[in-house]
């Protein structure tokens, strides 16, 4: 028999149409869990929604950018009243910007950057906390990028609003110790993702790991039998990394 350890559990993945979105609700959907996609694009969720049929499991289709906070609001209102909770939340989507000096960055691509990568999440937050403490064992996952830890030249907007999400996390986290809700960050690293591709055109996407690899450690951190809160899942090197230092 299949393992099936997300039976009768709702999950919200963001960034659902492609890369590592698209692999963690597959996976998901196929360890029982009722998947609510968000993504920009009707048909790629279409397209995902055959592979979770394929796959056994269900989903609910949200199409909605991910930017317009009043749909945001209004998700949480709509899971409040059809399921009065939300087991999983796996905060997927961001946004690479330009690669370039800072002081080249247009504005409007600064604002997407913060939008996608950070406002977003916080409401995201905002909207999905309570649903996550009324269920019973209330997982949650970021995903962040070791560009947040570097400093490197030209990555301005992706590594600082990473950055910031990762501290978002880490207060979100600590906000949460002592109930069942666990909050987690996950660094995916190099994954053979379009994003990947845009950042490093000259690598051979063949080299890396495959989004449905990296979606195993992502849905691994979702169960209700993982207890570890305030971490930092590093992929590529597979360890689980405190990132809360003590009071």
């Amino acid at each position: 028999m299949t393992e099936r350890p997300f039976a009768d559990r709702i999950a919200l993945v963001t960034g659902a149409t492609r890369g590592i979105g698209a692999a963690v609700a597959v996976a998901l959907a196929a360890g029982g869990a009722h998947v609510i996609a968000t993504g920009r694009t009707e048909g790629a969720l279409e397209e995902l929604d055959d592979k979770i049929v394929a796959a056994g499991g269900s989903a609910t289709l949200v199409p909605m950018d991910i930017t317009d906070y009043d749909a945001i609001d209004r998700l949480g209102g709509a899971l409040y009243e059809r399921y009065g909770r939300l087991d999983v939340f796996v905060g997927n989507a961001g946004f690479l910007g330009p690669l370039t000096p800072l002081r080249d960055v247009e504005l409007k691509d600064w604002d997407k950057a913060v939008s996608i990568n950070l406002t977003a999440n916080f409401r995201l937050v905002r909207s999905l906390d309570p649903l996550l403490r009324m269920a019973p064992a209330g997982r949650a996952v970021l995903v962040s990028s070791g560009a947040a830890h570097k400093a490197r030249a030209y990555w301005g907007p992706y590594a600082i609003t990473k950055a910031a999400l990762e501290t978002l996390g880490r207060t979100w986290a600590a906000e949460t110790v002592t109930g069942p809700l666990k909050v987690n960050l996950f660094n995916p690293g190099p994954i053979r993702t379009g994003m990947r591709a845009k950042a490093f055109p000259g690598e051979d996407p063949m080299t890396l790991p495959t989004p449905e690899e990296a979606a195993v450690a992502i849905v691994d951190l979702c169960r209700a039998d993982f207890g570890e809160t305030g971490k930092l899942y590093d992929f590529p090197t597979r360890t689980l990394q405190s990132f809360n230092a003590p009071a």
